[in-house]
């Protein structure tokens, strides 16, 4: 005999728990089912933690405006300690291209109500002390912008859950999602049967697999990204720096790092050639690539200790966009996929809107705003975000 809820997660990740927490809140019953054993064991351990919303969309903006929100808040709201660190992100600029598009973006960002400006190199490396100034130019700083631990982060959230009675059943992988009528009736997995008039998809890279199982071509594709850590050093860094300089390469995008509040360096590049699919293995090509571009931007990490590397993957979408939606054509059927690698940032304030979207039948933001992360908006028509 299956179990009645009124709502199921697919998913316990970044995105899933704090769904289903919020959901929880509203005082609906809520199940959430992952195949893994534990919370936060797909890529939400992979996330190397930073949390801003100085995007170029409204729609990150908004979102990632109420993540920070609650992330800032978590400790004083619920008494956990995840790790909040308030360092702000840094953008530094070494060329006309990266000037030229990050002063066109202020505008924009201010008017959403970001704390971000534009400084000068003076400016610059007095955020990023030892900074690279050949040829530094200026760049960005978002002092409100910061960094959460994964882990913590995403423990505090289930444990937040199950003190207000949601369930989890992990270990269990999805077989079917049952429907009726064109309305949602329940969920069978391979080792039971639940009953709910809500399901929420929030499998992340495995997204598209679930929703083919009633017919959706959910269009995301993961691809993978490596990172690593190095043992905790001596606290000079604030922010998050991301240089959106190509590598000397021919093989990296932009690269990004920060020094946790622990004193860790986390680091991190985006790849010029995908590696699309879900291998996670790390690459031995990785480290020395990241290290080189590392010390040719801060120098004074040279003698830097890394412990380890690791791969993740990115769920991603054709546009870069999340897909936050109710299905149309299946009522009941609910999206939080497509995070593009920034799911962990996204997760709370995505939470949160979807939250109010399932019991109001609006998000938290201005509706038009919210619809360009629609499941039915056009994913080839729009320009990729400019800073993603």
């Amino acid at each position: 005999m299956s179990r009645n809820f009124d709502a199921i997660v697919v998913g316990a990740g970044s995105v899933g728990v704090p769904t289903a927490l919020f959901l929880t809140l509203e005082g609906l019953k809520v199940l959430v089912l992952d195949s893994h054993s534990s919370p936060g064991q797909g890529q939400n351990k992979s996330a190397i933690g930073g949390v801003r919303a100085t995007h170029s969309d409204p729609a990150k903006i908004h979102i990632c405006k109420e993540s920070l929100r609650i992330f800032s808040r978590w400790e004083k709201e619920y008494g956990d300690d995840i790790g909040w660190k308030k360092g702000g992100y840094c953008f530094p600029v070494y060329r006309k291209k990266e000037e030229t598009i990050l002063k066109s973006l202020l505008t924009v960002q201010r008017s959403f109500g970001l704390n971000i400006e534009w400084r000068d190199a003076c400016g610059i490396e007095e955020v990023v002390p030892g900074i690279l100034p050949e040829g530094l130019i200026g760049g960005t700083y978002s002092p409100d912008d910061g960094q959460v631990s994964p882990l913590l982060a995403i423990d505090a959230m289930y444990k937040a859950s199950k003190e207000r009675e949601c369930e989890f059943g992990f270990g269990e992988t999805v077989t079917d999602i049952t429907v009726d009528a064109n309305k949602v009736k329940g969920v069978k997995t391979d080792r039971d049967t639940y009953s709910a008039p809500i399901v929420v998809n929030a499998a992340g890279a495995y997204a598209k697999d679930l929703g083919r199982l009633n017919g959706l071509d959910i269009p995301v594709t993961p691809d993978s990204h490596e990172a690593g850590i190095s043992a905790p050093i001596e606290q000079f860094l604030d922010p998050l720096v991301v240089d959106l300089r190509p590598g000397p390469e021919g093989k990296t995008a932009n690269f990004y790092f920060a020094q946790n509040r622990e004193g860790a360096i986390i680091f991190c590049y985006t790849p010029k050639k995908l590696f699309t699919g879900t291998n996670r293995e790390p690459t031995s090509e990785f480290l020395p690539i990241v290290a080189r571009r590392m010390i040719d931007l801060l120098p004074r990490l040279k003698n830097m200790l890394v412990r380890r590397v690791w791969r993740g993957l990115y769920p991603m979408t054709p546009d870069g966009l999340p897909i936050c939606d109710k299905v149309r054509e299946i009522e009941g059927m609910y999206l939080v996929v497509g995070m593009c690698g920034q799911g962990f940032m996204m997760g709370p304030g995505i939470g949160k809107n979807m939250a109010n979207l399932i019991i109001n039948g609006t998000p938290l933001m201005d509706e038009k705003i919210f619809s360009t992360v629609s499941f039915y908006r056009d994913f080839y028509g729009a320009k990729k975000e400019a800073l993603k």
